[in-house]
């Protein structure tokens, strides 16, 4: 991708949904630095009103609550912006929503916004298959801060989907929420054979690894056709091409 000047018509600018909340403002940090993504417009807690012109912005990133992602879709479909939502716990009704909006527009839903996370998912997908869907165990364990409102985490219900996708079984009561402390987020896989352990296990030090992973993301988006994507589109993207 060509690099793109902040303040020109080159930069992808972006709209954050939840610029109050943690994420928000570590998105809105970090992007001052980057020299190719500009925030044109921040909406917090209980703004409804759009500010925003139809062409006036590349990419709408929501990190906030069920309510902000229905008022982010409302705002991509006025300004003709591709979508990131990064907020979790959503219910079907809006998930529906935002899978019908990917119709005209680029969608990405994305539990965790970490490319770690990313290749965590594809690791258990293949250890999955590789183990096959009997003999072995499997359970999830996932920590976080003790303001973390659902439980367990998208992280940790998405991993259990790549489980699946590979063939084995994870029962609901086998995965389990710690929520303690100001933990930015761990989650472990163990797999228990009748000899044998395989842990596989990501841990997060800081949200601005979830900040960088968004704004990937979003570059990732700007421009792109309708659809409906994950980070695995953006993982996938990211890799080298052998030759």
């Amino acid at each position: 991708m060509r690099r793109r000047k902040k303040g020109s018509s080159m930069a992808v600018r972006l709209v954050l949904v939840g610029a109050e909340g943690r994420m928000g403002s570590r998105i809105a940090s970090l992007a001052e630095t980057a020299g190719d993504v500009e925030v044109v417009a921040r909406i917090g807690r209980g703004i409804k009103a759009n500010p925003l012109a139809r062409g006036a912005c590349d990419v709408i990133v929501d990190f906030s609550s069920e309510e902000g992602a229905r008022h982010a879709a409302e705002l991509a479909k006025e300004t003709g912006a591709a979508l990131l939502v990064g907020t979790t716990g959503l219910g079907p009704a809006v998930l529906e929503n935002l899978r019908a909006l990917s119709a005209s527009r680029a969608v990405l839903v994305a539990p965790n916004t970490s490319l770690g996370v990313a290749v965590t998912r594809r690791l258990a997908r293949l250890a999955a298959e590789l183990l096959g869907p009997s003999g072995w165990k499997v359970d999830i364990v996932e920590s976080h801060h003790d303001r973390k409102k659902d439980a367990p985490s998208g992280t940790a219900l998405a991993l259990s989907e790549s489980l699946r996708a590979g063939g084995m079984e994870v029962a609901a009561d086998r995965i389990h929420a710690i929520r303690a402390g100001d933990t930015v987020g761990e989650h472990e896989i163990r797999l228990a054979g009748g000899a044998e352990r395989i842990h596989i296990m990501h841990q997060a030090v800081s949200r601005d690894l979830f900040a960088a992973g968004a704004l990937r993301a979003a570059r990732w988006l700007a421009g792109r056709q309708p659809g409906w994507f994950s980070m695995d589109d953006v993982l996938s993207d990211s890799q080298p091409t052998r030759g």
